[in-house]
Protein backbone atom coordinates (compact mmCIF):
# COMPACT_ATOMS: atom_id res chain seq x y z
CA UNK A 1 0.00 0.00 0.00
CA UNK A 2 1.78 3.17 -1.12
CA UNK A 3 2.35 6.15 1.69
CA UNK A 4 1.94 9.61 1.04
CA UNK A 5 4.71 12.25 1.62
CA UNK A 6 5.47 16.34 0.82
CA UNK A 7 8.76 17.22 -0.49
CA UNK A 8 9.51 20.92 -0.89
CA UNK A 9 11.15 22.66 -3.78
CA UNK A 10 12.23 26.11 -3.89
CA UNK A 11 10.71 26.84 -7.12
CA UNK A 12 13.90 28.64 -8.48
CA UNK A 13 16.46 26.09 -8.23
CA UNK A 14 13.76 23.37 -9.09
CA UNK A 15 10.00 23.11 -9.70
CA UNK A 16 7.40 20.95 -10.75
CA UNK A 17 7.40 21.75 -14.24
CA UNK A 18 11.22 21.29 -14.45
CA UNK A 19 10.13 17.56 -13.22
CA UNK A 20 7.46 17.71 -15.51
CA UNK A 21 9.60 18.56 -18.39
CA UNK A 22 12.16 16.01 -17.52
CA UNK A 23 9.58 13.25 -16.63
CA UNK A 24 11.67 12.01 -13.80
CA UNK A 25 14.30 12.76 -11.63
CA UNK A 26 16.41 11.99 -8.64
CA UNK A 27 15.34 13.88 -5.75
CA UNK A 28 18.75 15.02 -3.59
CA UNK A 29 20.04 17.70 -1.60
CA UNK A 30 18.21 16.92 1.45
CA UNK A 31 20.80 17.01 4.53
CA UNK A 32 18.60 17.44 7.50
CA UNK A 33 18.58 15.04 9.64
CA UNK A 34 14.71 14.41 10.37
CA UNK A 35 14.03 14.65 6.53
CA UNK A 36 16.75 12.83 5.60
CA UNK A 37 15.06 9.79 8.13
CA UNK A 38 11.88 10.62 6.31
CA UNK A 39 13.36 10.01 2.87
CA UNK A 40 14.96 6.98 3.48
CA UNK A 41 11.60 5.80 4.20
CA UNK A 42 10.11 6.16 0.82
CA UNK A 43 9.47 3.05 -1.30
CA UNK A 44 8.23 2.71 -4.92
CA UNK A 45 4.77 3.68 -5.84
CA UNK A 46 4.69 5.81 -2.88
CA UNK A 47 2.63 9.38 -3.42
CA UNK A 48 4.47 12.80 -3.37
CA UNK A 49 2.49 15.97 -3.09
CA UNK A 50 5.45 18.49 -4.24
CA UNK A 51 5.04 22.20 -2.72
CA UNK A 52 6.66 25.33 -3.78
CA UNK A 53 8.28 27.08 -0.93
CA UNK A 54 9.46 30.70 -1.48
CA UNK A 55 7.13 33.39 -2.88
CA UNK A 56 4.28 30.52 -3.75
CA UNK A 57 4.47 28.65 -0.41
CA UNK A 58 1.88 26.38 -1.96
CA UNK A 59 1.48 22.68 -3.04
CA UNK A 60 1.09 22.76 -6.77
CA UNK A 61 1.15 19.03 -8.02
CA UNK A 62 1.79 15.37 -7.41
CA UNK A 63 4.44 12.75 -8.98
CA UNK A 64 4.84 8.92 -7.66
CA UNK A 65 8.45 7.41 -6.34
CA UNK A 66 9.52 4.80 -8.99
CA UNK A 67 12.31 3.83 -6.75
CA UNK A 68 12.42 3.15 -3.03
CA UNK A 69 15.28 5.33 -1.70
CA UNK A 70 18.27 5.04 -1.55
CA UNK A 71 22.41 6.54 -1.26
CA UNK A 72 22.61 9.62 -3.08
CA UNK A 73 25.52 7.83 -5.49
CA UNK A 74 26.92 11.46 -6.29
CA UNK A 75 28.11 11.84 -2.63
CA UNK A 76 30.55 10.09 -0.22
CA UNK A 77 28.37 9.98 2.32
CA UNK A 78 25.98 7.12 3.84
CA UNK A 79 23.47 8.95 5.35
CA UNK A 80 23.00 10.70 2.43
CA UNK A 81 20.00 9.23 0.23
CA UNK A 82 17.41 10.11 -2.34
CA UNK A 83 14.99 9.22 -4.46
CA UNK A 84 13.76 8.58 -8.05
CA UNK A 85 10.62 10.56 -8.57
CA UNK A 86 8.25 11.01 -12.10
CA UNK A 87 5.28 14.00 -12.22
CA UNK A 88 1.80 12.53 -12.11
CA UNK A 89 -0.43 15.65 -12.76
CA UNK A 90 -0.31 19.54 -11.84
CA UNK A 91 -2.91 20.66 -9.77
CA UNK A 92 -5.33 22.96 -11.15
CA UNK A 93 -5.12 25.39 -9.07
CA UNK A 94 -2.40 25.35 -6.55
CA UNK A 95 -3.07 25.37 -2.86
CA UNK A 96 -1.57 27.66 -0.55
CA UNK A 97 0.13 27.07 3.14
CA UNK A 98 -3.12 30.01 4.27
CA UNK A 99 -5.72 27.49 3.35
CA UNK A 100 -3.75 24.35 4.53
CA UNK A 101 -2.93 26.14 8.05
CA UNK A 102 -6.74 27.36 7.78
CA UNK A 103 -7.91 24.01 6.86
CA UNK A 104 -9.91 21.43 9.93
CA UNK A 105 -7.59 18.53 9.96
CA UNK A 106 -4.50 19.67 9.56
CA UNK A 107 -3.34 21.45 12.55
CA UNK A 108 -1.02 18.74 13.83
CA UNK A 109 0.17 18.14 9.95
CA UNK A 110 3.95 18.67 9.89
CA UNK A 111 3.76 21.70 7.10
CA UNK A 112 1.84 23.15 9.70
CA UNK A 113 4.05 22.28 12.80
CA UNK A 114 7.33 21.89 11.99
CA UNK A 115 7.44 24.73 8.51
CA UNK A 116 11.20 24.11 7.84
CA UNK A 117 11.00 20.19 7.21
CA UNK A 118 11.94 19.51 3.49
CA UNK A 119 10.35 16.08 3.28
CA UNK A 120 7.53 14.90 5.93
CA UNK A 121 5.06 12.19 5.40
CA UNK A 122 1.05 12.36 5.32
CA UNK A 123 -1.01 10.62 7.30
CA UNK A 124 -3.95 9.15 5.38
CA UNK A 125 -6.29 11.93 7.44
CA UNK A 126 -4.19 14.30 6.39
CA UNK A 127 -3.81 13.35 3.02
CA UNK A 128 -8.02 12.84 2.94
CA UNK A 129 -8.23 16.60 3.77
CA UNK A 130 -6.11 17.57 1.28
CA UNK A 131 -7.26 15.76 -1.27
CA UNK A 132 -10.40 18.12 -0.45
CA UNK A 133 -8.66 20.93 -0.84
CA UNK A 134 -6.97 19.77 -3.92
CA UNK A 135 -10.43 19.61 -5.82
Amino acid sequence: MPRYWLFKTEPSEYSFADLEREQKAIWNGVSNNLALKNLREVRLGDQVLIYHTGEEKAIVGLAEAISDAFPDPQENDDKLFVVKLKPKRKFDRAVSLAEIKAAEGLTDFDLVRLPRLSVMPISPDHWRVLQDLLK
